[in-house]
């Protein structure tokens, strides 16, 4: 069996635990493929197995590698997205972040995680992603985002008009610094800070939510995601910001956009015990107070 790993960096104090992590990958017979980046900087402080290969392209994940591993949090991981793309690769999140929602499983579950790739005791969750069609090329080989879209204004710009679709109808006019449309995976990011609900991940939704709104009375509100939403934009500057997750460039606001859901689906892993329920409970911290 091969997986692939990914890695932005290893601090100091991840140095024991990452070590734990090859150490049970080469226990279980699980041939890694290290991110070239990472490697390089691991390779002198980790001992890893014999054979230990390399890629740093999508193209060099071929169909033996059954998993994609990411070490770090919730971005580490957004990061493997654009790795995996279409291919049949489920992709696992080890938490070395902060509060890790989709890097859910703790460092202190090293050996679990590893053990059920192994003994194939894991849950895949299947997760939608949202696409982005643009009148100009935008993102590359990847307009696609597991978290979410969103328009932003430039720095200390003015706020800008963003009249929204479903389907070529009209929806409103947002007069706000920007809008965000997430996936029900990502309703638990950047949608939920602005005041945007929490939505189920199978719910077969997008939320659409602002940033802060000029008008009180805008509330995000929740759509299904069968639709096709659109956006013409107006501004005091010429440029705009848009942003696929972690992933932003900077466009003429004439430019036409329009997402959907994509054609295919992603896998996340997660083990047995962990549900959606537990991971609101744990990272909200629901529950903790003493007059319940």
């Amino acid at each position: 069996m091969k997986a692939a790993i990914y890695s932005r960096i290893m601090d100091d104090d991840q140095q024991k635990d990452v070590q734990l992590f090859f150490d049970e990958l080469s226990k279980q017979k699980i041939e890694p493929v290290i991110f070239q980046h990472f490697f390089e900087q691991i390779k002198e402080k980790i001992k890893l197995p014999s054979g230990t290969t390399m890629f740093l392209l999508s193209e060099e994940l071929t169909e033996e590698i059954e998993f994609i591993i990411s070490l770090g949090g919730d971005g580490t991981l957004l990061d493997t997205i654009t790795l995996v793309r279409n291919k049949n690769i489920a992709i696992m999140g080890i938490n070395f972040g902060r509060l890790g929602f989709l890097a859910g499983i703790g460092r202190d579950e090293v050996k679990t995680a590893v053990r059920a790739i192994a003994n194939r005791t894991y849950v895949l969750d299947k997760r939608t992603l949202i696409h982005l069609d643009a009148s100009t090329s935008l993102f590359g080989n990847v307009p696609y985002g597991l978290n979410e879209f969103s328009i932003h204004k430039r720095d200390t710009a003015s706020m800008i008009k963003i009249h929204t679709y479903l389907n070529g109808e009209f929806l409103n006019t947002y007069w706000s610094d920007g809008l965000i449309v997430a996936t029900p995976t990502g309703s638990t990011g950047y949608s939920l800070s602005c005041n945007g609900p929490i939505v189920f991940p199978d719910s077969g939704s997008f939320v659409i939510t602002p940033v802060a709104p000029h008008n009180l009375n805008v509330r995000p509100i929740i759509v299904p995601d069968n639709n096709i939403i659109s956006f013409e934009i107006e501004g005091r500057t010429e440029k705009i910001i848009c942003a696929l997750d972690s992933r932003r460039e900077i466009v003429n606001k004439e430019v036409q956009l329009a997402v959907r859901k994509e054609t295919f689906l992603l896998k996340l892993v997660r083990l047995s015990e962990n549900n959606f329920l537990q991971t609101l409970r744990n990272k909200l911290t629901w529950g903790l107070d003493k007059r319940n």
